[in-house]
């Protein structure tokens, strides 16, 4: 599946989940319905993928991803009013310690949905593009 094409059917789900739930909840329930509209959607997912840190050649420490798509892209949920550069960043990191091109950043605690595409500046040359739906 072209990453566009996945970006735009993950972000519809998301669409789905922040018109019925709005915003307000924990970032656990939105993580849980995300899931099951990416199931209903035919989308395959992996939720809370772990990858270890390494400093040096050493791990120093282990990250857990929201959810690795299709094996071509994380995707980081977030339930707060605004997004942060520690987001970003956070997201990121992400991106690159799982070595993808792409991830993408949700944020339900807004009035309305917030998505980032976050790209992998390690293998990019694009800047980070905001959207909001």
């Amino acid at each position: 599946m072209d990453i566009e094409d996945l970006t735009y059917k993950i972000n519809g789900c998301a669409m789905k989940v922040h018109n019925i739930l709005g915003n307000g909840f924990q970032e656990v329930i939105y993580q849980r319905c995300l899931a099951i509209e990416l199931d209903k959607a035919g989308i395959r997912f992996k939720r809370e993928v772990e990858q270890e840190i390494f400093y040096d050649g050493v791990i120093v420490g282990k990250r857990r991803a929201d959810f690795v798509v299709e094996g071509l892209l994380t995707v980081e949920l977030k339930a707060c009013i605004n997004l942060e550069n520690n987001h970003l960043a956070q997201a990121k990191n992400y991106v690159i310690a799982y070595n993808f091109n792409v991830g993408l950043l949700i944020n339900f605690g807004a009035t309305s949905l917030q998505f980032k595409k976050i790209y992998n500046p390690t293998i990019n040359k694009y800047k980070i593009g905001l959207n909001k739906l």
